[in-house]
């Protein structure tokens, strides 16, 4: 009878650890850009299986993120590993600010929303403004977002002002808001999308020029409080020029590689911690060949460059700004 005992003692042990190893895995997280521990989760969805989705009314936060796709295009969007791969990551942010988009016009992102939509049931949208012509090629930069969850003014939507021409690709701005809590008490806010030059020299440039963009946003109306600046700096935290030195903001990651090889911090979200209490504390680096199961050459084909998001309250605590959308 002891011995019956000890093989289904040693049965449910073996049976209970194979479903943790299948159902669970342990991921490092970190706090403010940097490790803080482990935490147990449920396994993501692998690419190409059905896409769960939380009841998504109820999750008091947002998460807003900054990607370069790197040269997105059609051909780009037609390799089904690449858009596979988008269409299971992209939806786990409310609102990214997109880079590296190339084309004659926004149908490749026409269709990449579209694909978004039809495997979650979720209803994405996008907004950007007029390509820009450089080198020859358009470029674009775009904001994705989930019309369940955020809400934009579209005459919000533009370039910051750049009479001197002086930046390779110019910022794109747009004025949000989070869905869920009455307008009143809803977190607004501003992004500032970036796509710096990867030249050194003119890297140092943009960098410059983006704490005049950044001070020109704050006092654009709808006047806000809340100003993020997010997306591809080519720069660490620790050589942002004058964008690293303006009072109060400074960058969510330090030290953290964004990049598909994991060498360089290349990508990075800005904002004034004193104004924008909404942050969550949560920030992190999306290790796209661990959680997708890729190799560098397969990550490399989707993007040089990995997702970066942070974590911020749907309720706004600070001094919400006015447009159009409160007039709903």
């Amino acid at each position: 009878m002891a011995k019956l005992g000890l093989i289904v003692l040693v049965v449910a042990v073996v049976g209970g650890g194979t479903y943790f190893f299948l159902n669970y895995e342990i991921q490092p997280q970190q706090e403010n850009g940097k490790p803080a521990g482990w935490k147990i989760v449920p396994k993501k969805a692998a690419a190409g299986s059905p896409i769960d989705q939380p009841n998504e009314s109820l999750r008091p936060n947002i998460r807003i993120a900054t990607y370069n796709l790197g040269q997105f295009d059609d051909a780009k969007l037609a390799n089904p590993r690449v858009s596979d791969v988008l269409v299971h990551l992209l939806p786990r942010f409310d609102l990214v600010a997109l880079q590296g988009i190339r084309g004659k016009n926004r149908g490749v992102l026409v269709r990449l929303v579209e694909q978004i939509n039809n495997a979650t049931g979720r209803n994405f949208d996008f907004i950007t403004s007029p390509a820009q012509q450089r080198d020859g090629v358009e470029h674009y930069s775009a904001f994705l977002f989930d019309r369940a969850r955020i809400e934009v003014d579209p005459l919000t939507v533009g370039f910051v002002e750049d009479p001197l021409d002086r930046f390779h690709v110019k910022p794109l701005i747009g004025w949000f808001r989070a869905k869920g809590p009455s307008p009143a008490e809803a977190f607004t806010f501003w992004l500032i999308n970036v796509e710096n030059d990867p030249d050194p020299k003119q890297t140092a440039v943009e960098l410059d020029l983006l704490a005049d963009a950044y001070r020109a946003v704050a006092n654009k109306q709808p006047q806000e409080d809340d100003v993020i600046l997010l997306g591809d700096l080519e720069s660490d935290d620790q050589h942002l020029g004058r964008s690293g030195k303006m009072l109060g903001v400074s960058a969510l990651l330090s030290g953290v590689p964004t990049t598909t090889r994991g060498t360089t911090p290349l990508d990075n979200i800005l904002l004034d911690r004193r104004a924008t209490v909404e942050f969550t504390g949560r920030v992190e680096a999306v290790d796209m060949m661990r959680e997708f199961e890729l190799t560098v050459p397969a990550a490399t084909e989707i993007s040089e460059h990995l997702p970066v998001w942070a974590e911020f309250s749907v309720y706004e605590v600070g001094q919400a700004g006015n447009s159009l959308l409160n007039a709903k």
